[in-house]
């Protein structure tokens, strides 16, 4: 390999990097802090993150810090920041908070609950865990006063629904 060759192959790969950084850094903030924000869904407004994607808060968890942990994680993954959270278009910054999780990292709260992404959540809008009683609580998206919000009569998923494990 001559050096005209190494030197494209560095370029390349700096190129990638750099599209990498920016995709994070549209996913947060400038300093590495997520991003909540209010936007239209199925079921009303609720919270998502910088993409759009829901949030959600579990009935399981009991004030700001997280059970959900090991197989729980992998399907309901935390809304983790790296700086301090900011809150967008309609979400109220007051309401947001962070707790440690037991790896050391900072989830984001709202009104004092934990956070979470649906793993069967593939695009922006989607709430197909609204309502699903995996791992022991019921899941719902959050409105931006910071409370559940409850899926229409009958179309509540209910529990072992959608092939996850109900423990």
């Amino acid at each position: 390999m001559n050096n005209l060759t190494g030197f494209r192959r560095l370029l390349a790969a700096a190129g990638v990097l750099a599209a990498a950084a920016v995709v994070i850094a549209s996913a947060t903030g400038a300093n590495g802090s997520a991003v909540v924000k209010v936007a239209p869904s199925n079921l009303g407004r609720v919270l998502v993150d910088a993409h759009g994607k829901t949030l959600y808060i579990w009935a399981h968890d009991k004030g700001s810090k997280s059970t959900c942990y090991g197989a729980c994680a992998r399907y309901w993954p935390a809304l983790i920041t790296h700086g301090k959270p900011k809150a967008l278009a309609g979400a109220n910054q007051k309401l947001v908070g962070t707790s440690r999780r037991s790896n050391g990292s900072l989830q984001v709260t709202y009104r004092g609950h934990p956070l979470y992404y649906f793993s069967g959540d593939t695009k922006a809008g989607q709430t197909s865990g609204a309502g699903l009683t995996d791992f022991g609580g019921v899941w719902s998206p959050v409105s931006g006063k910071g409370s559940a919000v409850r899926s229409a009569a009958g179309s509540g998923a209910g529990a072992g629904s959608g092939g996850y494990p109900t423990p």
